[in-house]
């Protein structure tokens, strides 16, 4: 049996004892998390999620907190006098071992979720904690939880109401425009697309 999950953005087929390496995620080395955004289970008797398979998840053993291999990035900005730079970049990682795949039952286990770094770590099934209301009193009204992005923190999220982002709807219809012109604004470059923001918000718009 195998399972088709999604985190940090990104998708990955796993069976049981597989090593995997993802998007960091806020769990420490010998816990285990359990991810709960399956987009298909295969086997004898496939299931196909529209679009996650209600009820399933996959359960894993963090090994270690790693990064990745350094990749160069390489930016030219037009009309600035020619102006250069390259930078190195090591992406900080999560290295896993999956440990079981679940059918059915996901939020009856009691095993915490597995959630970016810069998000708050959860427990499967468990309701939002109390200190979450007093946050969302200082949002803009009307405001989504952009901190629901992965790799977005309640800084983050200022920094974003602070430009004017205050829904995924907006976030959703961003053009390439749009995401350079962000990336400028907030300083942190890669992440729109590193963490997948555009398509995480399409799939809350649709929620």
């Amino acid at each position: 049996m195998f399972a088709v999950l999604k985190t940090g953005g990104k998708q990955y087929k796993v069976q049981s004892g597989d090593l995997l390496r993802v998007e960091k995620l806020a769990a420490d080395a010998g816990e285990t998390v359990q991810f709960n955004e399956i987009l298909m289970l295969g086997g004898d008797a496939p299931v196909i999620g529209a679009p996650l398979v209600a009820g399933a998840a996959v359960q894993a053993e963090v090994i270690d907190q790693i990064k990745g291999d350094k990749v160069i990035h390489f930016v030219k900005r037009r009309r600035k006098h020619g102006s250069q730079r390259t930078k190195g970049h090591r992406q900080k990682l999560t290295l896993l071992r999956v440990t079981e795949i679940l059918a059915q039952g996901a939020d009856k286990t009691g095993v915490k979720a597995a959630t970016g770094a810069g998000s708050v770590a959860g427990v499967a099934g468990a309701k939002t904690p109390a200190k979450t209301a007093a946050a969302k009193a200082d949002a803009p009204a009307g405001a989504d939880d952009l901190k629901v992005l992965s790799g977005v923190g309640p800084a983050l999220e200022k920094k974003l109401h602070e430009a004017g982002v205050t829904t995924f709807a907006q976030i959703a219809a961003w053009t390439e425009a749009d995401v350079a012109a962000m990336d400028e604004k907030l300083s942190f470059k890669g992440r729109i697309e590193r963490e997948g923001w555009i398509e995480q918000a399409k799939e809350l718009t649709k929620g």
